[in-house]
């Protein structure tokens, strides 16, 4: 049977309201009753209702978690480090999956009927309305991994994805490619589009070195390897490409030998992300690291200070990227 409060009360020999004040944060009680409380509660092996104390304080300690990217591995990485950081700070994620492509209207319905006290939107392909929906209907909202801006409209934590394409650029010309490939994600995604940015900026006028643009369908294994197909059976092939994520480069590589392609040998692949994958030895991708732990621990400390101080203007943090070095690029020099 579950122990209530009214047997706790009685058995430390103190009102119910001061042990429902002994299990409050931040409310008052003495040093001596809540001596007796936390005694008599665990001789009965009482555990406090969250959804109890929700309804006296107001705060459910539900943090929504939206994303739509679940069939990507790299969601598997990120959905860990996400729930393991909210738990650890004494919080409850409630997961959104919008993989279907819902609309922001049932999703935030959603969220407003179990209370969130804030909504970490973690993609890099929602669009921006999405979080902007939320912060609409009074829901405290930080985007993680969202699009970087002069002047943010929400709580943001990621990446510089222009500067990624730049940093893919001078990686590239430093192993001496001159013909370039950008084989991007979709081309609808903002990532995607900041990225060749990057990219254009830092070869624009460079004197015999070339760009090539093509776009995978979906930040996918599938859709990686289905577009280097295509390229392949195009031709001619690119001395080495930029591509979207890790996912997509795996997909590529995949393509690249069943035709008998080596790597680095023929062509050379530069990932994104850094998935735990991409060090296996069969895959063995150089790639630029986006700091996920760094991107979520950020994002979860936001959402926490936006729910207790809502009305703060919109903070941006932007961390920084690293190249890892691996096998699927030929060596400087």
């Amino acid at each position: 049977m579950t122990v209530t409060l009214k047997e706790v009360a009685e058995r430390a020999g103190v009102s119910r309201s001061a042990v429902s004040r002994t299990f409050t944060a931040g409310a008052s009680v003495s040093a001596k009753t809540r001596a007796k409380v936390e005694k008599a509660a665990a001789e009965l092996g009482y555990a406090p209702s969250a959804l109890a104390s929700g309804l006296s304080t107001g705060r459910t300690k539900l943090i929504g978690l939206v994303s739509n990217n679940f069939r990507n591995p790299l969601f598997l990485e990120v959905f860990d480090l996400f729930t393991r950081a909210i738990q650890d700070r004494g919080l409850r994620p409630l997961l959104v999956n919008l993989s279907d492509g819902t609309g922001p209207e049932d999703p935030v319905r959603m969220l407003r009927q179990y209370s969130v006290d804030a909504v970490i939107v973690a993609s890099s392909t929602l669009p921006a309305e999405f979080a902007l929906s939320c912060q609409a209907a009074g829901l405290p909202v930080v985007h993680a991994f969202g699009r970087a801006s002069a002047q943010p409209r929400v709580p943001m934590v990621g990446i510089d994805n222009v500067e990624a394409g730049r940093m893919a650029a001078r990686v590239l010309q430093a192993r001496g490619y001159e013909n370039i490939g950008f084989l991007g994600g979709p081309a609808s995604a903002t990532t995607t589009q900041d990225r060749l940015e990057g990219l254009r900026q830092a070869l624009s006028g460079v004197p015999g070195v070339t760009l090539s643009e093509s776009f995978a369908t979906a930040y996918s294994f599938d859709a990686g390897e289905a577009e280097m197909r295509r390229l392949l059976a195009a031709g001619p092939l690119a001395d080495a490409y930029f591509c979207g994520d890790d996912v997509i480069a795996t997909g590529a590589l995949s393509a690249l030998r069943a035709a008998g392609r080596d790597v680095p040998g023929s062509v050379g692949l530069l990932g994104f992300n850094d998935m735990a994958a991409a060090a296996w030895g069969l895959i063995d991708l150089t790639t630029i690291r986006q700091p996920l732990p760094e991107i979520i621990a950020a994002s979860v400390d936001l959402a926490v200070q936006v729910a207790e101080r809502p009305d703060q203007p919109p903070e941006q943090r932007i961390l920084p990227l690293e190249l890892v070095e691996r096998g699927s690029l030929r060596t400087i020099g």
